[in-house]
């Protein structure tokens, strides 16, 4: 299989999470590369190319972001609302992948412009299958824009 090579941007506060991610992308054969911020603020900081994040060859505008809904300084929500409103960000497809099943945040997610909602999966082997879909969809039949 061949994918594009896009970056992918998680957003998660979960040290956990992000290991278990990066291990799943490794597990699914995908060959992305695949970059972390700890919550909101960092990710605007990230997408803005501020601070920390200001050298692009380091900070390469990602292709996919996956989305924590509950991370602190600036949660998912407050993020994912700034992203759909910035013209030069709202292109970039957002997965929310998050524990909430809450259906208020599942539509509130929709309704702030998610373009998919994911409860993250409980075992690594479900989440690698996650991640290889994720891979599948995005990066095989989906066009994403440049």
């Amino acid at each position: 299989m061949s994918y594009k090579p896009v970056t992918i941007l998680m957003a998660d506060d979960d040290p956990d999470d992000r290991m278990l991610a990066k291990d799943a992308l490794k597990e699914a054969r995908l060959g992305n590369q695949m970059n972390f911020v700890e919550d909101g603020q960092a990710l605007m900081d990230y997408l803005q190319r501020r601070g920390d994040y200001s050298n692009p060859e380091l900070s390469p505008r990602p292709g996919l972001i996956l989305l924590d809904l509950n991370m602190p300084k600036k949660d998912g929500r407050e993020a994912l609302q700034e992203i759909k409103n910035d013209p030069d960000l709202r292109r970039i497809p957002v997965v929310v992948m998050t524990t909430s099943k809450v259906d208020q945040d599942i539509l509130r997610s929709y309704d702030l412009g998610a373009n998919s909602y994911i409860t993250k999966p409980v075992t690594f082997d479900e989440l690698v299958e996650v991640v290889r879909g994720l891979g599948h969809y995005w990066f095989e039949i989906v066009e994403l824009p440049n």
